[in-house]
């Protein structure tokens, strides 16, 4: 007898089941392998001086040690989730995590820029089949409207959180252990998720059997390395740059081409009626300018941080905590408590308001005279001053 799929069930079937008292440890399982992922987005940031003295790359280079795994990430998010939707969730959740798993370990073992810098890549090819697995899991097991707001407020407050929490556990590892850690540490989060979704994921399969867009893949996944690679060559070459303006030319094209081909695809990969809708379009709009501004936020604070003002990477990682714990209790405060009473509209308004500002302000930083040269946490006090 084939076992219903969460979705189908009732709560009180769920309870009976068995599936009602496993739901919340199928959260935590789901909530670890999204904190590793979130994690290796920062985990590295804080380890970048340490790791360019070690394996001898330029400054040019050290921005693609974060961005070879970003890049692969959002490149292959939508065929992640078509792969998902086509082979099942459970199953790629757990190949996700496995290949996770292996090429963290290959890149701890870097001896070289290039064997780090495709091993990154490989992470977020296999971040990006983890994830929507993770949130399609996530979906099917809570259906509940109250239980799901609650779920999905944990889940995001792991997802936003994590980043910090990152920077504050790559700067621990990278004093106390290696900054070869920064990539081990994947292996325990790894094992504890593998292990808890091989015991408690239902299998999934789709009730329908999806067809695999391929030219939307194609054209998809090539927009993005396009346009990222297309920025990126503006930081360093300058938008002058026949590499930054063709890049990004290219990227426009191939993204236009996307949104043409998906309105007349058998079987788009991202259906028209997924964005067009207002609300899930500006929520879209509103999380890619949070999200952009955040990370860019931790990469240019780490080599501040570090660099101009001396401190340690333990105490780099300590600065940024009041991101995470911030983070952390908004993230659950408008889920459960503000969305119910005011919506979705004044709170996501008053958030871009709050984050730009804190912006501008943080753009004032500049180093305070009289700051001393190096600060760690073995010091006997605190450094002079912030410099804002």
């Amino acid at each position: 007898m084939s076992i219903p799929y969460p979705a189908e069930m009732s709560d009180a079937t769920l309870v009976s089941s068995g599936l009602g008292r496993r739901r919340w440890l199928i959260l935590g399982v789901i909530g670890l392998a999204q904190l590793m992922v979130v994690l290796d987005l920062t985990v590295m940031n804080i380890a970048l001086p340490t790791i360019q003295r070690a394996l001898h790359f330029t400054e040019v280079d050290r921005q693609w040690v974060v961005k070879a795994y970003a890049l692969a990430f959002g490149s292959l998010l939508l065929l992640g989730g078509g792969l998902a939707d086509l082979l099942g969730r459970k199953e790629t959740f757990l190949v996700g995590l496995v290949g996770f798993a292996n090429v963290s370990a290959v890149g701890g073992a870097s001896v070289n820029f290039t064997m780090l810098v495709t091993a990154r890549a490989c992470q977020g090819v296999f971040a990006a089949l983890l994830v929507p697995s993770a949130l399609s899991l996530l979906t099917t097991t809570f259906t509940e409207p109250k239980e799901r707001g609650k779920a999905f407020g944990v889940f995001g407050a792991i997802a936003v959180a994590g980043g910090a929490v990152g920077l504050l556990l790559g700067g621990a590892l990278t004093e106390y252990l290696s900054w070869r850690w920064t990539l081990y540490v994947n292996l325990i989060f790894a094992v504890v998720a593998i292990t808890g979704g091989a015991l408690l994921l239902q299998r999934q399969p789709s009730p329908t059997k999806p067809k695999l867009d391929i030219p939307g893949v194609l054209l998809a996944s090539s927009a993005v390395f396009c346009l990222v690679y297309g920025f990126s060559n503006a930081g360093t070459r300058g938008w002058s740059a026949p590499s930054t303006y063709g890049f990004l030319a290219a990227g426009v094209v191939l993204l236009a081409a996307f949104a043409a081909w998906q309105g007349g695809a058998p079987h788009p990969l991202l259906p028209p009626r997924v964005i067009l809708d207002r609300d899930r379009g500006g929520a879209y709009v509103a999380t890619f300018i949070a999200e952009a501004g955040l990370f860019g936020t931790f990469f240019f604070l780490t080599y501040y941080l570090q660099q101009t003002l001396g401190y340690s990477p333990l105490v780099t990682g300590v600065a940024f905590l009041p991101i995470s714990a911030g983070s952390a209790a908004t993230s659950n405060l408008a889920t459960i408590v503000l969305m119910p009473r005011f919506g979705p509209r004044p709170l996501v308004a008053s958030g871009m308001l709050t984050a730009a500002g804190a912006m501008v302000w943080l753009a004032q930083l500049a180093r305070t005279p009289g700051t001393p040269p190096a600060w760690s946490a073995r010091s006997s006090s605190p450094p002079s001053a912030w410099a804002w």
